[in-house]
């Protein structure tokens, strides 16, 4: 394991807001209508039946669309492949992948889907679920016919059975099954809440899907690990984006709804891989993960603090630090959850791909909790 790039005096070691960013909520976007039923759950057994109640592993990955260097998609795509395949017990090794948004750039166009996904990752072994990235919910505004909002995206992710994609270019993957643009994935191990965060460059969640995200929340099985997936990162110090306000008062405010907090967060939308922590004062401490550097060719370093565009001296941004950057390449994530009799604990491991280096891990991280059952239900 290479040691970790240290966090300079010279670079922040908190998330920051950048400065003077104009309002681009006007870019919002209808949604589709779901594909499944409310309230929009997948159960993991009925795609992946040999998933265990004592252990599951997957991948996650963001932002992998864009054609710049599609070399480095297709190592990336092609590493995580063989992670699965070269595990000497195939039920320990990743089972699915988890894909946090961006699948294609610019625009959510068809016929983007073709060379930034479907041929990068046909040979992924596993099913490839997704939440969808503000490029993939984009219209292009010069396309020569009309179309809606993730139309493409609803047709390789939200079908209502699986079955070949009409412009895949043939190749072997299916359309997968998820019941809407938002959902929940219930696991043996843990619940999963997809959420979906539109177009604008810092998101904007509808008030519907934020009462179904609230009712999901006081929901969820305390024994298992609740994860919550979305696009736009909450936390961040990179140059490019930093943090988004929208985002973070809309976690807070159904956090403190319900009562209840997720175990982790993870985000794609910025292109590098972040780790933050945020201690609340009722003793939770709750990580907010970034991994965005899935493939597209530009990457986002984090801010320096003497650049005058960016600030960390707001209230939203209290009590967050940042534990770990990997700001200079591309990488991917590898989740292991696993149940012990009386405890449960998630295992992130990030590793960074590079054409003249290979694979290295970079970055590691544990989340443990004692659960009140010995035995959790599949299922709840």
């Amino acid at each position: 394991m290479i040691k970790m790039k240290s966090l300079k005096n010279l670079k922040y070691k908190t998330p920051v807001f950048k400065k003077d960013q104009p309002d681009d909520t006007y870019k919002f976007k209808p949604l589709p209508a779901p594909s499944g039923k409310y309230p929009y759950h997948l159960v993991l057994k009925d795609i992946v039946p040999q998933v265990s109640d004592q252990h599951m592993a997957f991948h996650m990955i963001g932002d992998t669309g864009g054609v710049g260097n599609p070399a480095l998609q297709q190592l990336i795509a092609n590493t995580m492949a063989s992670q699965c395949n070269k595990e000497s017990k195939p039920d320990d090794g990743p089972q699915f992948l988890y894909h946090l948004g961006d699948v294609v750039y610019h625009y959510g166009e068809a016929e983007q889907y073709d060379n930034q996904f479907f041929q990068s990752f046909g040979n992924y072994p596993g099913p490839i679920f997704a939440i969808a990235g503000n490029h993939d919910s984009d219209i292009n505004p010069l396309s020569t016919h009309s179309y809606k909002s993730l139309d493409a995206f609803t047709k390789v992710f939200c079908d209502t059975t699986s079955r070949p994609v009409a412009f895949s270019n043939q190749t072997k993957r299916k359309s997968m099954v998820q019941p809407n643009i938002y959902w929940t994935m219930k696991t043996p191990l843990a619940t999963i809440i997809g959420l979906y965060s539109n177009v604008p460059k810092f998101g904007v969640i509808t008030e519907e899907q934020k009462n179904w995200f609230i009712a999901e929340l006081r929901s969820a099985n305390p024994d298992k690990m609740l994860i919550v997936c979305i696009h736009h990162a909450p936390y961040s110090a990179d140059i490019n984006h930093g943090s988004s306000l929208p985002m973070i008062a809309f976690l807070e405010e159904a956090f403190e709804t319900t009562g209840k907090k997720p175990d982790i967060v993870f985000s794609g939308h910025v292109h590098n891989y972040q780790r933050f922590c945020k201690n609340y004062t009722d003793g939770k401490s709750i990580s907010f993960v970034i991994a965005g550097a899935g493939g597209f060719d530009e990457l986002h370093p984090v801010a320096s603090t003497d650049d005058v565009r960016f600030t960390a001296d707001i209230p939203q941004l209290d009590d967050v630090k940042l534990m770990n950057y990997y700001d200079t390449g591309h990488g991917f994530l590898q989740i292991g959850i696993n149940k012990e009799e009386d405890s449960i604990s998630l295992n992130g491991n990030y590793f960074s791909i590079n054409p003249n280096e290979g694979i290295t891990l970079v970055d590691s991280f544990t989340i443990s909790k004692s659960i009140r059952q010995k035995n959790i239900e599949a299922y709840a």
